[in-house]
């Protein structure tokens, strides 16, 4: 399925952005090898962080919820400890990753993940043409079921590696790759346009077969 490990991540927060203040609540980091979520991190976190009452709406998380939860100076070492050196990725990946940066840096730690994966960029590119590629909507049109409550990171997580594994499934009997997928291709297709994918994946697929042959 997948050349090495690659880590899904989630965040729940307090809003949309580190630099206005927002925080996160809770992470779900998971694991995928060979195709098959094989480790999980997963934890709510205590920021000493207000919860405003439209995301407990949204998530059902509460402030005493996370005033009881470990603090982020332990949840924040132990999960970038779980991601270590692995190929990172998440839904919009680029809204958790600056969470991930923003929370590291207040403790003057720093993330070490090889590289990073949008799911939802991947999704627009090897599946054009679906009606939305927001996860709950997205995950239902690939016969993706939600096996918990959406807008809690353990179970977006859960949806989300079920995307990418789904779509490591689609390239590898599609295209006949004849090898497991790798970050780099990932990367190469998150860059892409829609357009273009078919003609790369086709090329990339016949150069890499006859490397095997020769």
């Amino acid at each position: 399925m997948f050349e090495k490990p690659i880590v899904m991540l989630d965040f729940e927060t307090t809003g949309l952005s580190p630099v206005m203040g927002d925080r996160i609540t809770e992470v779900a980091a998971l694991r995928i090898v060979d195709g098959v979520v094989r480790e999980r991190y997963v934890s709510l976190i205590n920021c000493n962080a207000r919860i405003p009452y439209f995301i407990t709406q949204l998530t059902g998380i509460s402030q005493d919820m996370v005033d009881n939860a470990p603090p982020v100076s332990r949840v924040v070492p132990e999960l970038l400890d779980f991601i270590g050196s692995d190929t990172l990725s998440a839904h919009n990946a680029s809204f958790d990753e600056k969470f991930l940066k923003a929370e590291a840096a207040r403790l003057s730690l720093s993330p070490r993940h090889a590289s990073l994966v949008c799911s939802l960029k991947l999704s627009r590119r090897v599946f054009p043409g679906m009606s939305s590629y927001k996860l709950g909507l997205l995950s239902g049109q690939l016969g993706i079921a939600f096996r918990s409550a959406a807008h809690r990171a353990e179970s977006d997580a859960e949806v989300a590696a079920q995307v990418l594994i789904h779509i490591g499934r689609h390239l590898g009997t599609t295209y006949t790759l004849g090898r497991p997928v790798t970050p780099d291709l990932l990367l190469s297709l998150n860059k892409l346009s829609a357009a273009k994918v078919p003609a790369f994946l086709q090329k990339y697929a016949e150069t890499n077969n006859a490397t095997q042959e020769s």
